[in-house]
């Protein structure tokens, strides 16, 4: 297991923003579609990330307590339920919130962050919609996995171009659940099986060689971002360091739910972030 050497924010800043590009250098750009992730480097200012903490534990706390709507609260790392006491008792607990920007205002605005969206539309183009967010939470010693998988194989999405943007509220390394990818995985679609561990989750774990997997470590505040096929896992954390983390999954619109067997439209879970006309910096969505 190797640590990632994808240029960071920093050679972002250093770099030439040309031919329509926001932020992210040309090597960046093709660093990503060439890997299917890419390590930004801190991007939430000190500020706002203690802000999203403060929201981030609020949220976790109404809802664990029975104080919020639980109807998005559940354990990945358990049965499909929705009972609490079933829930907080867990001994292992991978606890996903979906949809904060629907319940937060603080989380609301967080998705129309034009920090992140510069660096989505070096990717993906002007274009960009929201296809939805979840908080995911490994608390410190009890914190489940996620297994070996490929978002796409949960979502259905065609075309397959979304793009994850996935933060981080507390430093992360391996051990407390950074997040591990294998580069060069985004081109196509594997069967993934239903994992033993959990009703919830999906695991190509004995599919993949994991030798070939790059630990993604970050600050606080810390984001990096990944194609929806790229295969990707991470780690129990038996640490004593929780791990808050936030994923905001943006698509282009017109793409089509091969599950809701529909176009997902522009709706108030589903908004329009950004749109424009002009080139993309990556050239891959071009005419």
């Amino acid at each position: 297991m190797t640590q990632t050497t994808t240029p960071t924010a920093t050679a972002a800043a250093e770099g030439t923003a040309t031919d329509g590009r926001k932020v992210l250098t040309q090597e960046q750009v093709n660093g990503f579609w060439k890997n299917g992730f890419l390590r930004f480097g801190k991007i939430l200012d000190d500020e706002l990330l203690e802000t999203m903490r403060r929201e981030y534990d609020r949220e976790f706390e109404l809802v664990s307590t029975g104080r919020s709507d639980r109807s998005m609260f559940r354990n990945l790392s358990g049965a499909s339920t929705d009972d609490l006491d079933t829930i907080n008792r867990s001994e292992k607990k991978m606890l996903q919130i979906m949809q904060m920007c629907e319940r937060n205002l603080h989380f609301r605005k967080l998705v129309y962050n034009d920090a992140i969206l510069d660096v989505i539309e070096d990717l993906m183009g002007p274009n960009i919609q929201l296809f939805h967010d979840q908080a995911l939470y490994k608390p410190a010693h009890h914190g489940g996995p996620v297994h070996w998988h490929q978002d796409n194989a949960y979502w259905r999405c065609s075309p397959a171009t979304l793009i994850s943007c996935w933060l981080t509220l507390d430093d992360v390394d391996e051990q407390n659940g950074a997040m591990q990818l294998i580069p060069g995985t985004h081109t196509s679609l594997l069967d993934h099986a239903k994992a033993k561990q959990s009703d919830l989750l999906l695991d190509i774990t004995e599919q993949i060689d994991a030798s070939k997997a790059v630990v993604v470590d970050l600050p606080a505040g810390g984001a990096m971002f990944h194609h929806c096929q790229t295969f990707h896992y991470t780690a129990p954390n038996t640490t004593d360091r929780q791990r808050r983390a936030f994923a905001i999954h943006f698509m282009q619109p017109g793409t089509r739910s091969l599950r809701q067997q529909g176009y997902l439209g522009v709706s108030w879970g589903n908004p329009m972030l950004r749109m424009g006309l002009g080139n993309s910096g990556s050239g891959y969505f071009k005419k």
